[in-house]
């Protein structure tokens, strides 16, 4: 979604936009059902475009709905990033901590 953002694409062109990055691998089976998806959900509008080169392409691109929830996700995500990255502090561990929790059946 974040490279539907602000740049329409056709599916080749969003694969090959994520893969150069080099973190990700993707394939054509794993990216179009997501933009089906997308678009069924109102989040991508889909549109036919003529080519010159070759066959027409179908371009993705966020609505405005898929731009509010993408806004919302990633504001989600910075929060989560930030909790993982956190450096908790140990309390350290009182008299009663320490003592041992000893479970008798019977």
């Amino acid at each position: 979604m974040g490279v539907l953002y602000h740049e329409r694409h056709y599916g080749y062109s969003l694969i090959r936009v994520l893969s150069d990055t080099g973190s990700i691998s993707l394939k054509e089976g794993t990216v179009y059902p997501i933009l089906a998806r997308l678009d069924r959900d109102g989040l991508v509008r889909a549109e036919w475009v003529e080519s010159d080169q070759g066959p027409p392409r179908k371009y993705y691109a966020l609505t405005s709905s898929g731009r509010q929830l993408f806004d919302e996700l990633n504001q989600e995500f910075d929060l989560l990033v930030s909790l993982v990255q956190q450096k908790w502090k140990v309390p350290e561990e009182s008299e009663h901590a320490r003592k041992k929790l000893v479970v008798r059946k019977g």
